[in-house]
């Protein structure tokens, strides 16, 4: 059943981003306060971030791009690009509000090695959806900018940085660990 309803979601999804996307499109940007600016922003971001997430829940979207992709190549580079944007703080974040219960762990890694490689498989799912999202909204973004929503633009950019940015390095660096514990395992 989800894999029918899930991507029916996400058509749904697509449908309100185009509706919204083409009204800003056709107004100018001093038709909204700045709280309706910031709900439109919102909701943008939150479309689009549906329109990849739900086809996740129920297909293995990651495929969509080649393993090539998801090999971290320069591990030390991410671990520094993480420090500097602060991404521990985001994951500290993500555990007090969602991931410290135990039984939403426990859906993406169960202390097995057939856990581990559940969890490399959902690291490679969350971050596909992240990417995908974080190319539309800069693309919508952009297409914004030049139609003058200045204000949107700025609440996307931000929404789109916390929300997909820094979830896509935390999923890279959660590969690289994985992969660093495989090797040692490797070794024993």
């Amino acid at each position: 059943m989800k894999k029918i309803l899930l991507p029916l979601a996400s058509l749904f999804l697509c449908y309100r981003f185009a509706l919204l996307m083409l009204h800003l499109i056709s107004s100018e940007s001093d038709e909204y306060s700045n709280i309706e600016g910031f709900v439109i922003a919102f909701l943008l971001t939150l479309f689009i971030t549906g329109i990849f997430a739900f086809p996740g829940f129920a297909y293995p979207t990651n495929k969509l791009l080649p393993d090539e992709y998801y090999k971290i190549k320069k591990p030390k580079k991410l671990n520094y690009v993480s420090k500097v944007l602060g991404v521990k703080y985001f994951k500290l974040l993500l555990l007090i509000a969602f991931w410290g219960w135990k039984k939403n762990r426990k859906k993406y890694f169960n202390g097995t090695k057939k856990g581990l490689k559940n969890f490399v498989f959902q690291t490679k799912q969350a971050e596909f959806g992240h990417l995908g999202a974080f190319i539309v909204i800069l693309i919508s973004s952009v297409i914004l900018f030049i139609n003058g929503h200045m204000y949107v633009v700025l609440i996307m950019t931000a929404l789109n940085i916390l929300g997909n940015m820094y979830p896509i390095i935390l999923q890279r660096i959660h590969r690289a660990r994985v992969h660093r514990l495989r090797m040692k395992l490797m070794q024993n």
